[in-house]
């Protein structure tokens, strides 16, 4: 009885975007709504008896309400979707970044919901039966409540099938059955990424002649951005100046690129994996050496800088360094480091380096809910901005002033970037940059970012990328600027990257595809 009245509870109070979703998706068919209701309640019931058995019964149906209470806020005020990946990028985040999702109105709403679920928990007192008594019950409750989703949904298993199909999300929206069922996948993940020994990739590259005989050291700094979304770039035609300093300098902007994911988890790995989106999974980008390995293998120093939550298992065989305010206190006055911490490191590097290098830059870039911690207080340039991370409680024009001021800034620091090499006469410089993913701004009901790929809309997906090759690196590749530029409106996406860095570092070897290249075809005749 205990577990009946928790799983009717928990259906209750902590969906609200599943009945929204469930009303918008039948209901006008009222049958069917009310038909597929009572499947889901039952389905909560079984959920609920299959994990709350025994003397674990009340410890498990308090963690079953506050789970529930907790991911129905990011689900009911943010738009985010709990499943594997979301797991996945909450377990491999840092303090910094999670502290700005513990908000006064992120507790009241757990509060609200769960002291009255705990109260409903451990109020009644529970008469135990005989173990055989007990065991009969439970299984009988279980029998009853799976046949009774079997039997519901039998009613129309066409229309249902096909309904659910096309929506996912409905299914996906129920807490906390859609955030247990990510843990477990994550979990499964985990256990069969552990035995996973990654395979030696690309050992055969080697320098080409073009950068064999350079003359000076070549630095490749390849910027990994965090959450700049194409939209908001003015360089690919948004309203706004937010790229007035890109905007003067001899750079490339690629206007239709796609990333892998929406999140970092997938999308940083991915990028810098040989796989494609496609083919790309967790499982698969473990069991390769990817982009920094195979420059490596080529003779060239490869380092990782990061300012955001870490190189997610991409730079184990290479040199890593996290950013703090020992690197530079002034970008980290607010407790948080700004990207300009790079920025007196990066220069050092330029100033004494005697190979050729890559270092890749993990930017926080327009890493949100607290956008305004990403750019100095004198670069809010479009006022007045949100400053709190509570973005229901800001207004949709005070979000976006805060984003795009990240998106300025990051145009203000890659264009730092570009004139700190360009006075770098001891030097070959070049600069790549991509983001991660993309953001929403409350589109559709959804903030942040990490949507299911099947639900995601561009503004997650579409993000920006541009290419600086000054003429000394040019000269020394042998690159027709004019070429690559004929290609920056068509399709690309992080499929591109792996091969394209090797192509513009003339890294020889086997693996790089020339298909995915946005270089080939456009290099002078090697000597």
């Amino acid at each position: 009885m205990l577990n009946l009245l928790i799983a009717t509870y928990l259906l209750a109070t902590c969906n609200a975007t599943y009945w929204g979703k469930l009303i918008e998706i039948f209901g006008d068919r009222p049958v069917a709504m009310v038909t597929l209701a009572l499947a889901v309640w039952a389905l909560f019931m079984l959920v609920v008896s299959l994990l709350a058995v025994g003397w674990l019964q009340k410890p498990m149906l308090a963690f079953l309400v506050v789970l529930a209470a907790v991911t129905s806020f990011y689900q009911d005020k943010l738009g985010v979707i709990i499943d594997r990946e979301m797991i996945q990028n909450a377990l491999t985040t840092t303090v910094n970044e999670g502290k700005h999702l513990i908000t006064p109105n992120f507790l009241l709403h757990v509060l609200l919901r769960a002291v009255p679920g705990l109260v409903l928990v451990f109020w009644p007192r529970v008469r135990r039966r005989s173990f055989l008594r007990g065991t009969l019950a439970w299984v009988l409750t279980c029998s009853a409540a799976a046949a009774m989703v079997v039997g519901l949904l039998f009613t129309d298993l066409k229309g249902f099938s096909t309904s659910l199909r096309g929506r996912k999300d409905l299914i996906g929206s129920t807490q906390p059955l859609a955030p247990l069922g990510g843990a477990i996948r994550y979990a499964r993940l985990l256990q069969k990424s552990a035995k996973i020994v990654t395979q030696p990739f690309g050992r055969d590259a080697t320098k080409g002649p073009r950068l064999a005989a350079a003359g000076k050291p070549v630095l490749m700094v390849i910027v990994a951005g965090e959450t700049g979304r194409a939209q908001n770039w003015a360089l690919g035609g948004y309203g706004r100046d937010t790229n007035p300093e890109l905007a003067k300098r001899d750079i490339l902007y690629f206007s239709n690129v796609t990333s892998c994911g929406t999140a970092t988890a997938t999308s940083l790995p991915c990028m810098f994996s040989h796989l494609t989106r496609e083919d790309y999974s967790y499982e698969a980008g473990l069991s390769y050496e990817n982009l920094l390995d195979v420059l490596s293998h080529a003779g060239v120093h490869v380092e990782w800088w990061d300012n955001n939550t870490g190189d997610k298992d991409i730079a184990n065989r290479v040199t890593s360094h996290m950013m703090t305010k020992e690197d530079d206190a002034a970008a980290c006055a607010e407790g948080e480091c700004i990207d300009a911490v790079f920025l007196p490191r990066l220069a050092k590097v330029a100033e004494t380096m005697t190979e050729d290098t890559v270092i890749v830059l993990h930017q926080i870039g327009s890493h949100g809910p607290s956008y305004w911690l990403r750019y100095p207080k004198d670069q809010e340039v479009f006022k007045p901005a949100c400053h709190s991370p509570e973005l229901a409680t800001c207004s949709p024009e005070e979000i976006v002033n805060a984003y795009d001021n990240t998106i300025r800034y990051t145009d203000r620091f890659l264009s730092q970037v570009i004139d700190m090499l360009a006075t770098q006469d001891r030097v070959i410089p070049a600069m790549f940059y991509v983001s991660d993913h993309g953001e929403s701004l409350g589109e559709g009901g959804l903030y942040l970012h990490g949507a299911p790929w099947f639900m995601a809309p561009d503004f997650q997906t579409h993000v920006p990328m541009v290419m600086w090759t000054p003429p000394a690196f040019r000269n020394a590749m042998g690159l027709d600027q004019a070429c690559i530029g004929a290609r920056k409106d068509q399709p690309a996406s992080h499929d591109n990257m792996f091969a394209t860095i090797l192509g513009l570092m003339d890294i020889k070897t086997e693996v790089r595809d020339d298909a995915l290249d946005l270089t080939a075809g456009c290099k002078g005749q090697e000597s």
